[in-house]
């Protein structure tokens, strides 16, 4: 698109708008949640690599773009159902459907779009069973947490987790056309870190929830419960976390790795639980701890997921 100007001599000259038609670009990349579908394509990604079997590397390479596209169109899905207390969250009031620049039905009809292209375009390239778990990624994502637990329970994120625990089974089952023990150990440790992870976030932007009236456990029991409750399942992840290596479904690389990480993620989850705090469990410090387990978690998870298939490839 363009305008035109007067020059110096009084001709007339194009101006572009391409700063404005990248501008609109990176909304409509921003409704895909970019940073949440990185790490939602690496475990997916991994998933396939450590599968028994092959799969062409062009069908390989699609499976991975519609693992990632399912997961940003949940997110475009999910920006449209949460405009409202979007649009009251500091966090999240500059998002393009707040913020007024994609309209909600734009939203919602790119969300289903890329959704149900995902799906039948992993079915076409893989099987149908990696399509149906694809499909179930989504719907549990949409229905499940977005639609039904979030604003309902502050089990919300324990129980939606799931959701973005589905793509090494999905990537597994793309490979294999079926489940065994190591994708479901995947899952579980996806699904355990979910709640540390977000719970620290929550902890220093729980007066947004708070403001929406979302049920975020630091809003309904408190900050003293909720980083009981981040210790509780980082013990409980840690465990989980060792049991490929201690079954003998991955090497020495993934086992030093989980036991390393895993006691750097123990060590930020008792700071959360021991930093200065008020009577009600409030940090005197500004969550500092809190913000420091929430960027920590980021890097465990990734750190794991890239240790199983270095571990693949380079086994000790």
């Amino acid at each position: 698109m363009s305008d035109t100007t007067q020059t110096a001599t009084g001709a007339s000259a194009p101006v572009t708008r391409s700063g404005e038609d990248l501008s609109e670009v990176r909304d409509w990349i921003a409704l895909l949640k970019p940073r949440v579908v990185t790490l939602v394509v690496l475990t997916g990604i991994v998933g396939m690599i450590v599968a028994p079997g092959q799969l062409n590397p062009v069908l390989a390479v699609v499976a991975v773009l519609c693992i990632a596209v399912a997961a940003g169109a949940a997110g475009a899905i999910n920006m449209w159902y949460d405009r409202d207390i979007d649009a009251r969250m500091r966090r999240t009031a500059r998002r393009p459907i707040p913020a007024g620049r994609i309209t909600p039905e734009a939203a919602l009809f790119y969300g289903i779009a890329l959704s149900g292209l995902s799906v039948m375009l992993m079915g076409l390239a893989t099987n149908w069973a990696a399509a149906a778990w694809l499909a179930g990624s989504i719907l549990f994502y949409v229905l499940i947490y977005t639609m039904w637990l979030k604003r309902r329970t502050p089990q919300n994120i324990v129980i939606g987790g799931a959701a973005g625990a589905f793509p090494p089974v999905i990537g597994w089952v793309a490979v294999t056309g079926g489940v065994d023990v190591l994708p479901l150990i995947l899952f579980a440790i996806v699904f355990f870190w979910t709640p540390p992870h977000f719970w620290s976030l929550s902890l220093w932007a729980h007066g947004d929830y708070a403001r929406v009236g979302v049920p975020m456990l630091p809003v309904v029991a408190g900050a003293r419960e909720t980083r009981r409750q981040i210790m509780l399942y980082t013990i409980v992840l840690f465990v989980i976390a060792l049991l490929p290596w201690a079954l003998g479904l991955a090497g020495a690389i993934y086992g030093v790795t989980a036991l390393v990480a895993g006691l750097g993620f123990l060590f930020h989850a008792w700071r959360v639980l021991r930093e200065e705090q008020d009577e009600t469990g409030r940090s005197l410090l500004n969550d500092t701890a809190a913000r420091k387990a929430f960027r920590f978690s980021l890097l465990h998870l990734a750190a794991l997921f890239a240790a199983l298939a270095v571990d693949y490839w380079v086994p000790l």
